[in-house]
C-alpha cells in the first residue's frame, strides 16, 4: 500500500497504477448499475479524479477498494437522479467489451454461455435500481451483507429483503423469457 502514501503526495502513477489495478472492477460495477457504458465510463472517471482529490480522506488504506466502490455508487446514484438516464436502453455489447474473453471453450459452450449471460444481464436491467444495486454488489463484487449495508447506508436486514425481491424478480423475468423464447421457437 505504498502507493497510497504516493497518492498523498499527489504522484500521478501512483493513480495510474490504482486506476489499473481497479479500473475494469469499478467500470463492471458502474456498467451494471446504470445501463449504459459511457455513462459508467464517466462515473469510473470522476470516482478517480474524487479519490485523487480527495485521498487524504481515505484512513484505513487496507479500504481502498471499497472505499473507491463508495465513491463509485455515489457516482451512479447521481446520474441516475437525473431525468434523462431514466429511459436508456440497455446495448448489451457492451457487456461482452467489460468482461473480455475468460477461458477457451467449445463454440457451442460459448453461444450457450452467452445466451445465458446475455438473458441474465438483460433481466438485471429491467430491475429497479435499489434490487439492481444489491444484485450487482453481492454477486458480482462478491460483497457480504454487511459490506453492502454499509456501502448503502441501510440496514442489514434491508439489504437481505432486497435481496430477496431482487431474486423473486429476477426469477420471474427469467421465466417469463422463456416462456416467450419457446412460443417463438415452436412457431418458426
Amino acid at each position: 500500500m505504498d502507493f497510497i502514501h504516493k497518492l498523498k503526495e499527489k504522484d500521478e502513477h501512483a493513480l495510474m497504477e490504482v486506476m489499473h489495478q481497479y479500473g475494469d472492477y469499478l467500470l463492471r460495477t458502474a456498467y451494471l448499475l446504470v445501463k449504459d457504458y459511457q455513462t459508467a465510463e464517466e462515473a469510473v472517471q470522476d470516482t478517480f479524479i474524487t479519490a485523487f482529490e480527495k485521498i487524504h480522506q481515505l484512513e484505513n488504506p487496507e479500504k481502498l477498494k471499497s472505499w473507491l466502490t463508495a465513491i463509485v455508487l455515489n457516482q451512479c446514484r447521481s446520474r441516475m437522479r437525473k431525468w434523462q438516464w431514466k429511459n436508456i436502453f440497455l446495448h448489451f455489447d457492451a457487456v461482452e467489451r467489460i468482461n473480455g474473453d475468460e477461458t477457451a471453450q467449445s463454440p457451442e459452450e460459448a453461444i450457450v454461455d452467452m445466451a445465458l449471460d446475455h438473458n441474465i444481464s438483460e433481466a438485471i436491467q429491467q430491475l429497479d435500481y435499489k434490487y439492481r444495486e444489491v444484485i450487482t454488489l453481492y454477486y458480482f463484487n462478491e460483497m457480504k451483507i454487511s459490506e453492502i449495508a454499509a456501502q448503502t447506508k441501510t440496514n442489514e436486514n434491508t439489504v437481505k429483503s432486497r435481496l430477496k425481491r431482487a431474486r423473486l424478480l429476477l426469477k420471474d423475468l427469467l421465466t417469463k423469457g422463456e416462456d416467450l423464447n419457446e412460443n417463438t421457437t415452436g412457431s418458426i
